[in-house]
């Protein structure tokens, strides 16, 4: 739980009438399902006014949306961005309720954890996953019903694993005989590390590094379906859509965007702030940047040269 008075402190909002300011808050809800103790939020003069007539406790908007009409409620809080003001007041109010209730792990009694694993405080594990020897997880960590965490996988404070991911696995490299055409597997016994705040979405596979390691860096948010190989280097604050494969040794820099299906051939480099869109492809050992800008296409391409090519082609 969480006063308003803490939450508008948090979300950078006008401290609340005195009247309201203690006020508990104990969960975010839709504008439906609001009741005296959840928060809501509204980006639209439509969504306030739904919301202004609920029951909810307090309301996260913008300035804008409260010139004219009737507008003026005690239990608004004014942000510059109302669902990243929502997000951050939700994600506090949880960490608050994780507080006051027990901080001892959660380990489901169907969980299967091997020799010298180290769990962080309030860190919770689901039904039939597996952790392997000498995996550690910081606190406050939610590792979802058939987790695969394979040996020595470190990971850091409130990182969220979603149901069937697997995590550390061997990657896939072999090497070959020019003699015979032979493959081999060449040795897979690098390390895994995920840093604080990094979310994994459902049965997405990281695998360990060859010899050195595979990183995701903090704040990295990554989707369902996505793969991601050996000795690969992830920034911070990353966003990977759903079906993204990234081959090996790849460098992915700080605030990156990845749309759904994009494919990185082995050794790409993705530039800090670049945006790859749905389905763009970088070729192995190739390099995009420039902060801020997209790339579409196979091969990716700046979004205007790839508009222009896709103009000609039309035209036949």
């Amino acid at each position: 739980m969480a006063t308003i008075a803490e939450i508008a402190e948090l979300v950078g909002a006008p401290a609340p009438q005195a009247s309201h300011s203690a006020d508990e808050i104990l969960s975010v809800s839709s504008i439906e399902a609001a009741t005296h103790s959840t928060l809501v939020f509204a980006t639209d003069v439509a969504t306030l006014d739904a919301a202004l007539k609920s029951s909810a406790g307090a309301i996260v908007t913008r300035s804008a949306l409260l010139a004219g009409g009737d507008r003026q409620d005690p239990r608004v809080l004014v942000v510059a961005d109302p669902r990243y003001g929502f997000a951050l007041a939700a994600r506090f109010i949880k960490s608050r309720v994780q507080v006051c209730g027990n901080r001892a792990p959660r380990i489901h009694p169907t969980a299967v954890l091997g020799a010298d694993v180290q769990l962080g405080q309030g860190t919770s594990i689901g039904p039939y996953a597996v952790l392997g020897d000498r995996v550690v997880l910081g606190e406050e960590c939610e590792m979802l019903a058939s987790v695969t965490i394979y040996a020595g996988t470190v990971i850091g404070d409130r990182v969220l694993v979603q149901a069937g991911a697997v995590l550390g696995a061997t990657g896939f490299g072999y090497a070959r005989s020019s003699a015979n055409g032979e493959y081999i597997a060449f040795p897979q016994q690098g390390t895994l590390v995920i840093e604080n705040d990094v979310e994994i979405g459902a049965n997405t596979t990281i695998d360990r590094g060859a010899l050195g390691e595979t990183r995701i860096g903090a704040g990295t948010k990554i989707d369902n379906l996505v793969h991601i190989a050996h000795n690969c280097i992830i920034g911070r604050n990353v966003v990977i859509a759903s079906q993204t494969g990234i081959s090996g040794s790849c460098v992915i820099e700080d605030g990156a965007i990845l749309g759904g299906q994009v494919g990185l051939g082995e050794y790409a480099h993705v530039g800090p702030g670049v945006i790859l869109g749905g389905g763009a492809g970088v070729l192995s050992h190739k390099k995009v940047r420039g902060p801020g800008e997209v790339f579409w296409g196979r091969p990716a391409r700046p979004l205007r040269q790839y508009l222009r090519d896709l103009a000609r082609l039309s035209r036949g």
